[in-house]
Formats: structure tokens, C-alpha cells, sequence
């Protein structure tokens, strides 16, 4: 076939050299692919379960924030591969869709296709040239919804294939077009430099280290073979390293992201998933053994206006050092963790007795006697301890969380600073303030509200004026007291939408207390340190008043001085509005909160009321005589009017009309009464003798 041996044996020798090359360069690039793949994988398997803990904030709101679910998705954009995100809720039903880089480049791919989720499992999938990777969002147990990412891992693998070939092609090429001019010349030297390339690229291929390398000798064609094949083996050697590098740096990012979703980054402690899912744990080892397990739920006390009025960087270096403290008095074996915001989570290490609860308890509470000091200041931070056990929980995580918080918050009324023990009459007690709160809008469309009216008495026993209290009539609790629900009202975030009905019901009777008494008669509403944080209450006042034709003069507006103060700037500007519409402005409880005296000479109002706490021990304590005077010899030189609360006997009103008290109210002269009652008896009060 071939003219000469010499031409036969430099095909020969040519085919063996692209044969081996062949080989070597195929292996390569399967060996590149395989650690392509599985640093694809990587990568999306990250990717994914990153982004589906930044979702779980989002889809776990009632109404869905489909913008700010669409803007965790966009972080996808600056991937080329990424076909398409969807994001699902917990029956596979899409809620948000994305399409990449990777579908709009692509003309066939049509940008309204959604893949099934239902026919993966969790995790990475690979289906048709594609990558799929679907993660729960939220916890294992009770997931929120899904994240499903689509890659478009044949076109990437294809694209890297094709460098690796791009590069080391023209090494080979060169090699190739060496070994055929050199072909003849080789047939004059010996066969054994040959043969030892051939052991050599043998060894390479059973071996797949890149690294070695041919001892060079010879003749100087054989030789610059062997040298262009070492070259060769060093181009790949450095491909695989480049790749190799890749793939660790992709695994510490794994290692570093599942840190983060299990630890807190602030203090270092365990996150509420990583807790979560220990607790679970073992919750289920308790069961199994007919065990229990004590759950400890704890927050800062005065940690919002530490935050607040210092900053969140003095609000984060306390949260280190509590995270600091804690964890010095606990034992070996017991939890600690970060829930999030200001609240942490013990979980004792399995001794469950009563006094072990409230030896840890103590230890905690002990940890925070001695106050934070943080740039020169001394803060002196409290907490709050909520205590439950598993078995009270049925072994249910969920239930044994909400004990715990039940508890705490049962610490928080007692005054702050202890440790309350669960025990089921809270969960009843907790069931009512949610009925409450479930029943305030409907109480407000129903009209079940009713406004009662207790009068102000002046010094002859005449009528002054009237304070508007709510009375609440509901039917199926019955009468529900102003000091119960107010309070759930405020929990709830819906006191200011019963402060809009009294405010509009007291403007719509205004018209007939003025027909009964006279046109000079006011009625004093009542405004709470919510109301005053919010931007309209102005405008809900002045809108109220040009809706029922109300004079302001005929209305006072009262407020705690502890909540004019909390919102001062607010506050100050609000009732001088007020005052210049012509309403007078009363400062309810005062010497109850603040009582910073500075502040009398720089707040807008007209009236100080003496809370009833100093009225009703006038006849026995001469202390609380003393104190009075001297509210009421104080307001006098102020040039402001005093009302004084809860008189209920004729030597407390005397007493009080002798030091020149400008009005009191009381069950002395009455009760609060509704309109229809005061309609039919309009001056049933009881005159002074």
C-alpha cells in the first residue's frame, strides 16, 4: 500500500502518536466533564437551598409580597445557564415564575413553559440535558412552599467541553504535523525511545496522573516528541487543577452557606432552623422513651428603645454580649440559641425536674443583674423567662414553642425580669385575647361598641363636661372590660381603629349633649400612644369634625403623660394643630409616669388630671395630701386647670374644692352612663351637699 517501509512505518508511527494523544485527550475531557458536572451540582444545590431560606420570610405572610419574591429571583439573572425558577407554595401551585438568561438566549425555548415539580424528588435531577434542583422552602415538617431551578446543562457542558478542546487542540495538531516530518528520520534510530513513549502515554491512560512526565532521550526528533508531549500533559495537567481548584472552592462555599443557614452570624449561636430541627429531634427521643424535655423562651426587656434611641450597632453588641453571658452559666450539654431579633431559646440538657427549671431560670435572670457597658454608657437590660415541657405539648413542637412564648409573655405582665413556668389555664387565657382581637373589627361593623359618659362636676356641682369611655358588649363573652381588650387592641395593632369609631360615634352625639346641657359642654376623648405614632390622626380628627359639623371648641383630647412624652416631637406638634383649632388638651394620670417637671414648660395643653391612685387616699395618707397640693399649686402658677379622678366621697370632694380643684368626676356624682340614659335623665348626678 505505502511506497517505502519508512513511509509505512512513519504512518504507522504518526497513527500510534494520534492514537495515544487521541486517547489521552478523550480521557481528559471525561474526566474534565464528570468534575464539571458534580461542581454544577454543587453550585445549584447551593444556589438553591440559599435563596429558599431567604424566600421563607416572604411565603410565610399571609398575603404574599409577589414583588419582593420576584426581586429574590432576580439574583439569578447574572447566571447564564439558568433556564428557569419557580417558585411554589406547599400544594406545588406556582406562585412566581422567572425565566434566565439561559431560556431568553435560546429561540426554541418557549418563556410560558413551567416544569412539573411533582415528578422530582428534592434535590438535584438531571432530565433531558438538564439540571433540576427542587428545595423546600421552610422547615422539612411543614414547608411553606418549593424552589424549583432549572440549568441548561448541556449547552454549559458543551461550552466548556469545547474549551478544553480549543486549547490543548493545537498542541496536538503541532505534535501531529511534528511526528509526520520527523517520521523518516526515526526509522534510522532505534525503536526503543518509542516504545518507551508508548509505556509511557500507556501508564498515563491506565494511571490518569496528569502530573507525570517522559524522561526525554533519544534522537532530537524523538526527543522533541517527548518534550511536546509533556507539554501536552502539562496543558492538561493545568486544566484539571484550574478545574479541581474550581470544585473546592465551590465545596467551601457549600460549607460556608450551610453554616449560615444554621447559625445565627451576629452572636455565632444556632439558628432557629438548626434548633428547630434539634428540638424535633428530640422531641421524638422523648416520646420514644416516654420522656420529657424543657423548653426555656426568653427575650430582652427594653431592648426595642435601647435600639431605638442608640442604634442597632449598640443593639447588635448587646446581643453579642447577652449571647456571651448566657452561654457562661449554662452547662455542657445544654442549648443555646437565637431565635431571632432579641429572643433566645434554652433547651437544658434532659434533666427535667422542677428544680432543675428553676435552677437554669435563675442563672439566666442572675446573668443580666449587672447593667451592659457599651461606649461609655451603663445599660441596664432585663429579661423575660417562659418555661414549658414536652408532655404538656403532646410532643408537638409547635404547641411546646407557643407554651413557652405563652409563659414568657406571662413573665412580661408580672413585671419583667422572672421566670413563669407554663400551665394550661394560659392557653385559655391566651384563647380569649385571640377572640378578643379576631372580634374587634366585627364589634366595630356590628356596632357593638357603645360610648358611655361620665360627667365632670365644677366647684358649684355643676356639669363641666364629660369623658367618653367605650364600653364593648360582646355576644358571646358578654361585657368585656375597657382594661381587657384596650390592651389586646394594642397588642393586636387595632386600637387605632377603635380610637377612629370612638372619635366619629363622639363627634356623631356631640349634637345631642349640647342640646341637653348647653353649647359651652366638651367631651374629652381619649387618645393612646399608639394614636399618636400615627402620620393621619390629624387628618382622621380634623375629617370627623367637618363630617358631623363638630366645634372643636367642644372637644378635649386627653393623653397619659408617659405617651405624649414617649412621642414628644410628634406629639408636641399634634395637639398645637389642635389647640389651634380651638380643642383643649388634658394630660391624664399625672405623676404616674414621667412627672418630669421640665416638661410642663414645653408641652401644649390645658388640664392636668390627678390620677385616682392620689385621690383615693386623701383621707388616710398624708402623703398623697401633700402630693396633691402640690400638683394642684403647681398648676395654678402654670396658669392650667385641674381635674382630679375618682372621687367617691363627699371628704375627698370638699377636700379637693377647699385647694381649689377646678372640676372632679367620680362615682360620687356618677356613673358613666350611655346617651339614651342621659337623654331621659339628663341631670341624674348626684349634687354635692
Amino acid at each position: 500500500m505505502f511506497s517505502s517501509i519508512r513511509t509505512t512505518m512513519a504512518v504507522i508511527l504518526s497513527l500510534v502518536v494520534m492514537t495515544s494523544s487521541a486517547w489521552v485527550l478523550w480521557l481528559a475531557v471525561a474526566e474534565h466533564e464528570e468534575l464539571f458536572l458534580e461542581a454544577q451540582k454543587n453550585n445549584l444545590f447551593a444556589l438553591t437551598r440559599n435563596m429558599a431560606n431567604d424566600l421563607v420570610p416572604y411565603m410565610e405572610r399571609e398575603e404574599r409580597d409577589n414583588f419582593a419574591l420576584s426581586i429574590v429571583l432576580l439574583r439569578l439573572e447574572p447566571y447564564n445557564n439558568v433556564i428557569n425558577a419557580t417558585i411554589y407554595d406547599n400544594e406545588f401551585n406556582p406562585v412566581e415564575n422567572y425565566f434566565g438568561r439561559g431560556a431568553r438566549l435560546k429561540d426554541d425555548q418557549p418563556l410560558d413553559s413551567y416544569a412539573d415539580p411533582t415528578v422530582y424528588d428534592m434535590g438535584i435531577n438531571i432530565d433531558n440535558g438538564k439540571l433540576f434542583n427542587l428545595e423546600r422552602i421552610g422547615e422539612q415538617a411543614f414547608p411553606v412552599g418549593y424552589l424549583l431551578i432549572v440549568n441548561d446543562l448541556n449547552s454549559s457542558l458543551a461550552e466548556s467541553r469545547r474549551s478544553l478542546i480549543f486549547r490543548t487542540t493545537p498542541w496536538v495538531i503541532l505534535l501531529l504535523a511534528f511526528t509526520i516530518f520527523v517520521s523518516l528520520a526515526v526509522l534510522r534510530r532505534s525503536f526503543k525511545p518509542l516504545e518507551v513513549l508508548s509505556r509511557f502515554t500507556q501508564m498515563v491512560i491506565d494511571t490518569k496522573d496528569y502530573s507525570a512526565r517522559h524522561d526525554v532521550k533519544g534522537t532530537s526528533e524523538i526527543k522533541r516528541l517527548g518534550e511536546h508531549i509533556n507539554r501536552l500533559m502539562a496543558t492538561i495537567e493545568e486544566e484539571l487543577s484550574i478545574n479541581q481548584q474550581q470544585t473546592q472552592t465551590l465545596m467551601e462555599q457549600q460549607v460556608t452557606m450551610t453554616r449560615l443557614a444554621n447559625f445565627d452570624s451576629l452572636t455565632g449561636l444556632p439558628n432557629r432552623q438548626f434548633v428547630m430541627d434539634t428540638i424535633r429531634i428530640e422531641l421524638a427521643r422523648a416520646r420514644r422513651s416516654d420522656g420529657d424535655l424543657i423548653l426555656m423562651y426568653f427575650d430582652l426587656d427594653g431592648f426595642k428603645g435601647i435600639n431605638d434611641s442608640l442604634g442597632h450597632e449598640t443593639g447588635d453588641m448587646i446581643l453579642i454580649e447577652v449571647a456571651e453571658r448566657v452561654k457562661a452559666i449554662l452547662r455542657d450539654g445544654d442549648i443555646l440559641a437565637r431565635l431571632g431579633g432579641d429572643e433566645f431559646l434554652i433547651i437544658p440538657d434532659r434533666d427535667v425536674t422542677e428544680l432543675n427549671m428553676a435552677t437554669v431560670s435563675e442563672r439566666v435572670l442572675s446573668a443580666f443583674i449587672e447593667p451592659f457597658k457599651l461606649k461609655g454608657l451603663s445599660l441596664k437590660v432585663g429579661v423575660s423567662i417562659g418555661v414549658a415541657k414536652a408532655k404538656e405539648a403532646g410532643y408537638d413542637l409547635s404547641q411546646l414553642v407557643s407554651n413557652a412564648d405563652l409563659a414568657m409573655y406571662r413573665s412580661k405582665a408580672k413585671g419583667r425580669g422572672v421566670y413563669t413556668i407554663f400551665n394550661p389555664e394560659m392557653s385559655e387565657s391566651h384563647k380569649r385575647k385571640i377572640m378578643i382581637a379576631n372580634s374587634i373589627e366585627a364589634a366595630i361593623e356590628n356596632n357593638q361598641f357603645c360610648l358611655y359618659y361620665q360627667p365632670k362636676i365644677n366647684q358649684q356641682g355643676e356639669i363641666d363636661s364629660l369623658e367618653a369611655l367605650i364600653r364593648w358588649f360582646h355576644p358571646e363573652l358578654g361585657a368585656v372590660m375597657p382594661s381587657e381588650f384596650i390592651l389586646v387592641a394594642e397588642q393586636a395593632g387595632k386600637i387605632t381603629a377603635i380610637t377612629q369609631w370612638v372619635l366619629n360615634q363622639a363627634s356623631k352625639e356631640l349634637a345631642e349633649l349640647i342640646d341637653i346641657y348647653s353649647p359651652k359642654i366638651r367631651v374629652a376623648i381619649n387618645l393612646s400612644v399608639h394614636d399618636l405614632r400615627h402620620s393621619d390622626l390629624f387628618d382622621w380628627i380634623y375629617n370627623a369634625f367637618k363630617s358631623y359639623g363638630v366645634n372643636p371648641e367642644n372637644v378635649e383630647f386627653e393623653v397619659t403623660e408617659s405617651a405624649y412624652l414617649d412621642n414628644f416631637s410628634s406629639s408636641e406638634n399634634l395637639f398645637k394643630r389642635l389647640h389651634n383649632l380651638g380643642c383643649t388638651i388634658a394630660l391624664d394620670d399625672f405623676g404616674t409616669g414621667y412627672s418630669s417637671l421640665s416638661y410642663l414648660t414645653q408641652i401644649t395643653i390645658d388640664t392636668l388630671k390627678i390620677d385616682r391612685q392620689f385621690v383615693m387616699e386623701l383621707d388616710t395618707s398624708e402623703r398623697c395630701r401633700v402630693v396633691t397640693i402640690s400638683i394642684i399649686d403647681l398648676a395654678k402658677r402654670l396658669s392650667l386647670k385641674i381635674c382630679a379622678e375618682g372621687v367617691e366621697t363627699h371628704s375627698q370632694w370638699e377636700y379637693l374644692n377647699s385647694l381649689g380643684c377646678d372640676t372632679v368626676q367620680g362615682y360620687l356624682f356618677s356613673k358613666p352612663r350611655q346617651l339614651a340614659d342621659i337623654k331621659a335623665q339628663p341631670h341624674c348626678h348626684r349634687q354635692a351637699s
